[in-house]
């Protein structure tokens, strides 16, 4: 059984299938109204979301599925002290897959220690994102045609944005990819990032603290929002709010082609004047992100078929004691769960959960 909690969980073969199977989707969907007659779908989503959640609750509804679940965990046994891992046996014998939202990084991969059918991560506090990555990478290929060769620019909250996180990881799959990290001091992409993905897969990357400086060099714009709920000092997100932001006058200075992506919500990074513009490519973005679910939870059921067998997706060799994580929205932190930990090639630790670097005790 395969799950989806990070982009690395799939190939690139599996993905481009992903991909090519949301494209079929999207010329043929009267062929795919009842790929999903009979099965459930559990939308567990822990934190607010409009898109995700509807996005999800919409792709399985056209496979012909019905959808349980909750928008809101007050409502249910988690405000008892029910653990993730307790919610997650409950669900798995009501329904056939899960999509699970979280605040709290490394929730979803641990739901799948315990989990008898595949889950799908449906965004972890700041960690990752993959299926708006799989959107992301749906809707590149729709508009450009193709995915590679091509020069994107991540532009905002490039340190909790965990789309773009998801999605840098997701293109270091393909060749030729160029990366223009746009963002403050405050909001750069994270060390891990940098060293774990984009220098150890290749990315030829280059950081700038402007947006007029790159525009004529993108064919991608990927804008995001200062997310302020990912903060822990109010002052912080003050300074940094309004840091970028695209309106018409940036948007003269960019090639014809280019398309703008953004994973919504917006606040007023990219400013009403820029949506009539047809490279405003943010709302068939929005679309996209149904069809590409669409494909992926008929494809995680295939294989499921496939393969029932039940794996926590947690490497054997793991390292279980001598460190500690320091997030302090790591599930190992919030839970009574086992810490667990890898060691890179560089002879660092990190937590297996949310990735961060551990600390030795």
């Amino acid at each position: 059984m395969k799950h989806l909690i990070d982009p690395f969980d799939l190939s690139k073969e599996e993905i481009d299938e992903i991909v090519a199977l949301g494209e079929d989707i999207v010329a043929h969907r009267d062929r795919y109204s009842g790929a999903c007659k009979g099965k459930k779908l559990a939308t567990l989503f822990y934190e607010p979301s409009t898109r995700t959640r509807l996005s999800f609750t919409s792709a399985m509804m056209e496979l012909g599925g019905d959808v349980i679940g909750f928008s809101d965990a007050r409502n249910t046994s988690v405000s008892k002290g029910e653990t993730i891992e307790d919610t997650t046996r409950v669900i798995s014998c009501f329904a056939d897959i899960i999509a699970m939202r979280h605040p709290i990084e490394g929730a979803p991969l641990n739901a799948t220690r315990v989990s008898t059918i595949p889950v799908i991560n449906a965004g972890d506090g700041s960690h990752a994102h993959p299926t708006q990555t799989l959107t992301d990478l749906l809707t590149i290929k729709r508009e450009l045609g193709r995915l590679d060769n091509f020069t994107i620019g991540f532009c905002g909250d490039l340190k909790f944005g965990r789309t773009v996180h998801s999605l840098i990881k997701a293109l270091s799959r393909y060749e030729n990819v160029k990366v223009v990290l746009i963002a403050p001091e405050e909001l750069e992409l994270p060390a891990y990032m940098k060293y774990e993905v984009c220098d150890r897969y290749g990315i030829d990357y280059k950081e700038v603290d402007n947006m007029e400086s790159v525009m004529g060099e993108l064919d991608v714009l990927y804008m995001t929002r200062v997310q302020k709920e990912r903060f822990l000092d109010e002052a912080e997100f003050e300074r940094v709010k309004d840091s970028f932001v695209l309106d018409k006058a940036k948007m003269s200075l960019a090639k014809d082609s280019m398309v703008v992506l953004h994973p919504l919500p917006r606040v007023n990074e990219i400013l009403k004047e820029v949506d009539d513009d047809p490279r405003a490519a943010y709302f068939r973005q929005v679309e996209n992100g149904k069809f590409v679910r669409m494909a992926l939870i008929v494809k995680l059921l295939e294989w499921a078929k496939q393969d029932p067998s039940v794996h926590w997706m947690v490497p054997s060799d793991a390292i279980r004691s001598g460190y500690s994580c320091p997030n302090r929205k790591c599930i190992s932190n919030v839970e009574n769960v086992d810490p667990l930990f890898r060691m890179d090639d560089d002879g660092v630790c990190h937590c297996i959960y949310c990735e961060s670097k551990a600390s030795s005790l």
